[in-house]
């Protein structure tokens, strides 16, 4: 054996013994190094190396989002991102193209399959060969209709040791909790009745990670998925991988060291692939899932999307600021992604600490008051909460709090995108967010959940003549965020890891600056976040005399650097002392 390989392997058996301490562990590392392909070679990653740069950005999309007869949706997804996306933005997002039985991909029935009502991996392949793949491991949880989950039942192998079960009886007030159904679902198998444990809903069963094959089973997907050119792993609902009696069965040691291993599998046979995890949980859990840069390379910025609709609504960005200037920047090799709409609802959870209880309030009222639903969960006092606020963004920006119907929707809008692009991260855009698509309040009537009013499916033929209408606020979104993103990706100082300092010019203007890694380039990104115009003096920004400043957004040369400037409603200014027009690289 090399010494790479043999460094490998030990760094794979030390994580296998911190997980299964009873186990043969360099056993268990040969089993696991043989699954995922590198018995006999391995990749030597480099650490700290950052896979990305300010060109990178994703879109978020469900692989049947836009339909057109005859063709496959899969089909249909990558003629439009060809068509308008090409050279703006790097990389997808395409959200579970499995067979499922329920939450729209998230409960899946097998993830070796391409869902064919999609299409199938050859249309995959050719999305990958194009943009930078983001598929989900949804690791946490397998369908009821599984076949894993029919062994189950039938107590055969492979399954029958699959899932997690536990006695009714016992204690669980510890358990943190997202959902407000029943932690338990009764289940009859050919041992009589088993109680399997549900995070999510009765049709999603939790995976038992103490059982190793288990893990193995992942390996030999996770190398399916590699072989098709994904290239981006996100780990969905993995803060509650593992379960130990009498704890709070989230975030626990085994779960971090889970995804260290299986970040060393998959960085040894693709340098160039990326974890990223998705925990919709408080801020400071949330980053812990960095690690030591060992861990994730990317987490999701969960706080963002609440605080900023928060800051947008009240037209005040004190708590945005607050927050802003606690994160901690990102070590090379890692990075925040940045998203302010996704699938699923905008989660309320990560404001723990942030806002008041009574602010929060406030912002699920207003947002109910804009067509938003709200998703619950049981709480550890016995209680529903409010989890989430269901709602598509465009229409949650419809007005404030104090004045419900301005007349300045698309400028809020634009201006939180603006904001987003100019954070120090790599931004995602939802597809809807993309396209200003509003409440789909039929489909939520149609699906009875909440979530679906942000799940639209555009027909192709609908969705292509409201972006030929140059007045629609469909197509002034998709221009107005395209241009942003364009203008973004040629930026130096928007490297995901560049320098982040927050800027004071009291509540009504969001400010900060970013300053490339070579030092070369300043970004001050400038956002009124309210609804009436805002004056400030540039003199207080400090700008270098010796250098020439424009926005990059308007094109608006600077001359007078002590002068006055004053944004409009929801303007943003990114002023810089460089303006790139073409690859600088």
């Amino acid at each position: 054996m090399s010494e790479q390989l043999t460094e490998f392997h030990r760094r794979v058996t030390e994580h296998l013994s911190v997980i299964y301490p009873e186990s043969n562990c360099p056993q268990l590392a040969d089993k696991m190094i043989a699954a995922i392909g590198l018995a006999q070679s391995c990749a030597n990653p480099v650490a700290h190396r950052n896979h990305w740069n300010e060109t990178d950005s994703y879109l978020i999309s469900y692989g049947d989002s836009i339909v057109k007869k005859g063709e496959k949706p899969l089909v249909t997804l990558k003629n439009f991102m060809d068509e308008h996306l090409k050279g703006v933005v790097k990389g997808v997002h395409i959200l579970p193209f499995f067979p499922y039985s329920s939450d729209d991909g998230f409960s899946v029935i097998n993830f070796l399959e391409v869902n064919s009502s999609l299409g199938d991996w050859d249309d995959i392949t050719a999305i990958a060969k194009d943009y930078d793949l983001m598929a989900d491991l949804v690791i946490n949880h397998m369908s009821s209709r599984s076949r894993w989950f029919e062994n189950f039942k039938k107590c055969v192998d492979p399954g029958k040791d699959y899932f997690i079960t536990a006695n009714p009886n016992n204690d669980f007030s510890a358990v943190v909790r997202p959902r407000s159904s029943p932690l338990l679902t009764a289940c009859e198998t050919l041992e009589g009745t088993k109680h399997v444990w549900c995070t999510f809903s009765a049709d999603q069963v939790d995976l038992n990670f103490k059982n190793p094959d288990v893990l193995l089973e992942f390996i030999n997907i996770i190398k399916h998925y590699l072989q098709y050119g994904i290239r981006v792993f996100r780990l969905d609902a993995v803060a509650f991988l593992w379960k130990e009696d009498a704890s709070s069965c989230v975030h626990l040691a085994q779960t971090h060291e889970l995804i260290k291993l299986l970040r060393t599998l998959i960085e040894h046979h693709s340098p160039d692939a990326i974890i990223i995890t998705e925990t919709n949980v408080p801020n400071r859990e949330n980053i812990t899932y960095f690690g030591n840069a060992n861990e994730a390379h990317i987490i999701y910025n969960f706080s963002l999307p609440p605080l900023l609709l928060h800051t947008l609504l009240l037209g005040d960005c004190r708590h945005l600021k607050t927050w802003m200037m606690s994160m901690p920047p990102a070590q090379a090799g890692t990075a925040y992604l940045n998203f302010i709409a996704s699938h699923d609802g905008i989660g309320l959870r990560p404001l723990d600490g942030l806002l008041s209880e009574d602010e929060s309030n406030a912002l699920v009222s207003a947002v109910a008051d804009f067509g938003g639903k709200v998703t619950y969960r049981r709480a550890r006092e016995g209680h529903d909460k409010a989890y989430e606020i269901n709602v598509a963004l465009y229409s949650a920006l419809k007005g404030t709090i104090a004045e419900p119907n301005d007349n300045m929707q698309l400028q809020r809008f634009i201006c939180a995108h603006a904001i987003m692009f100019a954070l120090e991260g790599i931004p995602a855009v939802y597809i809807h967010s993309l396209l200003g698509t509003e409440n789909d309040n039929a489909r939520v009537e149609h699906s009875g959940r909440n979530r679906s009013i942000n799940r639209h499916i555009w027909n192709s033929d609908t969705l292509d003549a409201v972006l030929d209408d140059h007045n629609s606020h469909h197509r002034q979104v998709f221009d107005r965020i395209l241009s942003l993103l364009a203008i973004r990706r040629l930026q130096p100082a928007f490297h995901p890891n560049a320098t982040q300092f927050t800027l004071h010019f009291g509540t009504d203007v969001f400010a900060f600056w970013r300053q490339s890694i070579q030092r070369d380039q300043s970004i001050f990104s400038l956002n009124n976040v309210t609804n009436k115009p805002q004056t400030i003096t540039l003199a207080d920004i400090n700008l270098i005399a010796t250098d020439s400043w424009c926005d990059l957004i308007s094109g608006i040369v600077y001359d007078d650097l002590i002068g006055k400037i004053t944004l409009a409603p929801y303007q943003s200014l990114w002023i810089s002392n460089r303006n790139y027009t073409g690859n600088h690289q």
